[in-house]
C-alpha cells in the first residue's frame, strides 16, 4: 500500500456513512443476534477460538452479516478477503485463491474469503468455489438476504454451516441509536445531538429490525437539523418521521391503545363492517403491530364469532396464518386483507362456541359422569365380558346413516349444549338435525 492508498482510506473511513463507522469490531459490541452469538453459542466460540470453518449469513437487511464478518476479520489471525458477488467475476476469486495459496504454502496463513450478496453468483461461479473451499484453501463467509437452501449450490451448502439473522428488536435498535448520538470517536457525538424519547420510540419501531436504516436516519436528522439556542440539535418526533419518510401512529403496543385497536378491530368482524375491520388492519400495521399476532385474532374471530354459519372461515384464516410467516411484509398485508374481509361478510354465528361453554360448564358442576357401556371401547381382551361395547350400533348400517340411540351419559339425557341458528350454513345443520327425526320415529 503506497502513500495515496493509505491516505484514501483514511478518508473513506472518515467519511463513510454513520452505519459502516458504528460497526463493531470485537463480538461484545455487537448488538442482538444473541441467537447465535450468545457466550454459550458455537459461532461465539469459535471466532473466539479463531476456529471458523465456512459459513453462510442468512438474513434480512441491517441484521448484521457484514458486520459480523468485520468482528472476524478484527479478531482472526487468518488473512482476510472481501469481494461483493454483484460486482466481482471469476477472475476475481482467481486471484484470491491464488494469495490463499501463496499465504498457505509461504506463511502457512489460513485464508477468509467474505463473500457478499453470494447468492448473486451463477451456479458456474459457486462450482468454481467448491473445491477450494473444501480442501481448505479458502473458509468461506458468505452473505445473503436470500433462501440459501434455495439460491446456494447444494454442494457448497453442505460444506457450509448456515447460520440464520434475524431482524434486530426495537431494543436493539435503541442501543444501537443512542451509541450512535453519543459515540464521539466513531459516531455522531461531536454534534451534541439529543434524541427526544418519542421520537427514540418511533425510530426503533419504524426501522423494523433494520439497523442500517436507522442509523441512516438518524445520521440525517443530526446533518440537516438547527442547533437550538442552547447549542444541541434536538432530534423530535417530526424531524424522526421526515427522517425516515414514515408517519408517526398513536399506537403503543404495550398500552392502552393497542388494546383499544385489536378491540375495534374484533368488533368490527364480528359486527360484519368489512371498512371498518380493514381500516384497523391498516392502523395496526402501519404502527408495526406483529402480523402473525393479528392473523392470530383473525382466526379465533373465525371460529368463536362465525362458527358453523360458515366453517370455510376458519380455513381461509388459518391458511392466512400460514402464509403470512411464509411470505412476510409487505405481501402480507394484502393476506390479511384477504381474511379480514371473508371474516367480516362472512354470516355470523356463536352457536358453537356457545356450546362449548355451556358444556365445559356442566362437566365442572356435577361429578363426572360414565360414557353409556355400549360407546365404551372393546377393542382389548375381556373387554366383552364387561359388558363394553355391547349393544352398539354402527350408524352407517342403518337408512339415512344415522340410528336413534344414546350418545350422552344417562344422567345427562336430552341435554342440549348446541343450538344452531338460521345463519348461513347452519341453517343447513338445523334442517339436518331436525330431519333425524322421521328415522327417530321408524
Amino acid at each position: 500500500m503506497d502513500l495515496f492508498d493509505y491516505m484514501r482510506e483514511q478518508n473513506q473511513e472518515k467519511e463513510a456513512p454513520l452505519a459502516s463507522r458504528l460497526r463493531p469490531t470485537s463480538l461484545e459490541e455487537v448488538v442482538g443476534q444473541q441467537h447465535i452469538i450468545g457466550k454459550d453459542k458455537l459461532l461465539y466460540r469459535a471466532i473466539l477460538a479463531d476456529k471458523l470453518s465456512s459459513v453462510l449469513f442468512y438474513g434480512p437487511p441491517g441484521t448484521g452479516k457484514t458486520t459480523l464478518a468485520k468482528v472476524i476479520a478484527s479478531t482472526t489471525s487468518a488473512s482476510f478477503t472481501q469481494i461483493n458477488a454483484t460486482a466481482a467475476g471469476k477472475k476475481d476469486m482467481e486471484e484470491v485463491v491464488r494469495q490463499a495459496k501463496d499465504a498457505a504454502g509461504m506463511y502457512g496463513k489460513r485464508t477468509i474469503l467474505f463473500i457478499d450478496e453470494i447468492h448473486r453468483f451463477n451456479k458456474g461461479q459457486q462450482d468454481y468455489l467448491l473445491p477450494f473451499v473444501e480442501d481448505g484453501t479458502v473458509i468461506l463467509i458468505g452473505a445473503t438476504t436470500e433462501n440459501p437452501y434455495f439460491e446456494v449450490n447444494g454442494a457448497l451448502l453442505s460444506r457450509s454451516v448456515v447460520f440464520e439473522l434475524k431482524p434486530l428488536s426495537a431494543e436493539d435498535i435503541k442501543v444501537l441509536l443512542l451509541r450512535a448520538v453519543s459515540d464521539v470517536e466513531k459516531g455522531m457525538g461531536a454534534y451534541g445531538a439529543v434524541i427526544l424519547p418519542d421520537a427514540l420510540e418511533f425510530l426503533a419501531d419504524a426501522s423494523n429490525g433494520d439497523a442500517r436504516s436507522a442509523l441512516n436516519a438518524i445520521e440525517l436528522g443530526i446533518l440537516t437539523t438547527e442547533r437550538s439556542k442552547d447549542g444541541s440539535i434536538y432530534i423530535s418526533l417530526p424531524v424522526a418521521e421526515e427522517c425516515i419518510q414514515k408517519r408517526a401512529v398513536k399506537y403503543d403496543k404495550s398500552g392502552d391503545n393497542h388494546y383499544d385497536v385489536i378491540s375495534a378491530f374484533i368488533k368490527s368482524m364480528r359486527g360484519s363492517d368489512p371498512d371498518a375491520a380493514v381500516y384497523y388492519l391498516a392502523r395496526m400495521l402501519c404502527a408495526g403491530e406483529d402480523i402473525r399476532f393479528i392473523a392470530r385474532r383473525i382466526m379465533i374471530c373465525a371460529s368463536e364469532d362465525v362458527g358453523m354459519a360458515d366453517p370455510n372461515a376458519l380455513c381461509v384464516a388459518t391458511a392466512a396464518c400460514l402464509a403470512v410467516e411464509r411470505v412476510g411484509m409487505p405481501e402480507a398485508k394484502i393476506i390479511l386483507s384477504h381474511a379480514v374481509t371473508y371474516v367480516a361478510t362472512a354470516p355470523k354465528s356463536n352457536a358453537a362456541c356457545l356450546a362449548i361453554d355451556r358444556a365445559m360448564e356442566r362437566v365442572q358442576s356435577s361429578r363426572t359422569a360414565q360414557v353409556p357401556a355400549h360407546l365404551q371401547d372393546s377393542h382389548y381382551p375381556s373387554s366383552g365380558k364387561l359388558g363394553r361395547g355391547i349393544g352398539y350400533q354402527y350408524a352407517h348400517d342403518y337408512p339415512g346413516h344415522y340410528v336413534d340411540q344414546q350418545y350422552l351419559p344417562e344422567e345427562l339425557k336430552g341435554e342440549r349444549f348446541y343450538e344452531p341458528t338460521e345463519n348461513g350454513y347452519e341453517r343447513q345443520v338445523r334442517a339436518y338435525l331436525g330431519s333425524l327425526e322421521q328415522y327417530k320415529n321408524n
